[in-house]
């Protein structure tokens, strides 16, 4: 016997990784150069040179039990203090090594922290829909209750109304990711305050801390006079998550970090019980090497240009051909609204050209679907005629 909840999980992968397997399949049959997959949001850009160039030299300087040996379960400590010294100087906070725990990329951040604030089996943490579809199986693999505010179409920004009204004595947490995996789009400063006063008010209310899981791996990739709110400056207890796999380029290398400021309520509790959620899950100790690298490099910025250059190129495309879409400002997807009504449908169209777009409903939104444009820009151009036909075959006019 195995747990039927686990082999439901192993035996269906998500749409999106269904998709990127369909696409080296039918790369195989009728050439890498004919098939446009928009599915997968693996960095495109390589990573900084000064990232390898400090790993090598790491490898090279240190002995192989220092680079290869476990650090504190933790993380070292000089890593953190260089993470924390940058974030010091970027927003003028005062972190210290004690707010930061190391480890292995985004999903381990994020499920400590559910495991963390997972009280008992009422326990509700609630997400902002466009989302990240695997919140929900990490919240509920880990004992919580998960629930969703329906999308703000199409501002993409944060129904209030709704929030509100979902809120309750068992709502641990509100997660939020900006800019957005799908929609690209990025909360602004009025946002972010507006649901800082909304929880301020419901904690009070409730009678303990309503708190913000801030997911925040597309953080540097902003485009234009766009701004990422720096959302602990704005709400005392928020628990960021962050990942260097878009950052830095380093998807597979699994290397990220939970943040708690001080300001957190309860904060020695929270920041242990992050620690005992990593320890119950088997993610202690992130990979050391590239603790090290992220360390040495922690004021390292990506450059975004050839994201950016894509963005253009397909927004001014598909705008077009008279696609619509939410206006992305950050990260590197495009959020399209389906031209018959249906994500699903209109992903079944497109692929019949080769074209490999993710529907909306993994996202919650059923009427759109996601393209990754972290892809290379020539791509993008072949790509044109197959958006373009798919378009037509849609509406009626093929």
């Amino acid at each position: 016997m195995v747990n039927s909840t686990m082999l439901d999980l192993g035996s269906n992968r998500s749409v999106i990784r269904e998709l990127f397997e369909y696409g080296k399949k039918r790369a195989a049959e009728c050439g890498a150069e004919n098939v446009f997959d928009y599915s997968l949001g693996n960095p495109s850009i390589p990573s900084p040179a000064e990232v390898n160039e400090n790993a090598v030299r790491i490898m090279r300087e240190r002995s192989s039990i220092a680079v290869h040996g476990y650090t504190s379960a933790v993380g070292d400590n000089g890593v953190r203090t260089a993470i924390a010294d940058d974030l010091n100087a970027r927003f003028g906070t005062s972190y210290k090594k004690e707010n930061l725990f190391m480890t292995c990329g985004a999903a381990a951040s994020l499920i400590s922290v559910f495991r963390a604030l997972t009280v008992d089996h009422s326990s509700e943490i609630l997400a902002i829909a466009p989302f990240f579809p695997e919140y929900e199986c990490f919240v509920k693999a880990n004992g919580g209750v998960f629930g969703y505010v329906p999308a703000d179409v199409p501002s993409f920004q944060i129904d209030f109304k709704k929030l509100e009204a979902m809120i309750s004595e068992n709502t641990q947490a509100v997660i939020i990711n900006s800019p957005n995996n799908p929609s690209g789009v990025v909360y602004s400063e009025e946002t972010v305050a507006r649901l800082a006063d909304l929880l301020t008010q419901k904690s009070a209310r409730f009678g303990h801390p309503i708190y913000i899981i801030s997911d925040e791996p597309y953080r540097e990739l902003v485009y234009g006079s766009a701004t990422v709110p720096w959302v602990p400056s704005f709400y005392k207890n928020t628990i960021v998550c962050y990942s260097y796999s878009k950052s830095l380029s380093l998807p597979g290398e699994r290397i990220g970090y939970v943040l708690v400021p001080s300001e957190c309520d309860g904060f020695t509790d929270v920041y242990n019980a992050v620690a005992g959620g990593a320890r119950a899950s088997g993610f202690v100790c992130a990979p050391s090497l590239w603790q090290y690298t992220v360390g040495a490099c922690a004021s390292s910025r990506p450059d975004i240009a050839g994201y950016d250059e894509n963005r253009r190129l397909l927004c001014g495309a598909l705008t077009e051909i008279g696609y619509r879409f939410a206006p992305p400002h950050g990260a590197f997807y495009l959020f399209i609204e389906s031209p018959t009504g249906d994500g699903a449908s209109f992903s079944e169209t497109a692929m019949k050209h080769n074209l490999l777009l993710v529907p909306g409903n993994g996202f919650k939104c059923d009427s759109y679907l996601r393209a990754a444009y972290c892809v290379d820009g020539e791509m993008i151009k072949r790509s044109i005629p197959a958006f373009r036909a798919a378009y037509l075959e849609a509406t009626g006019n093929a």
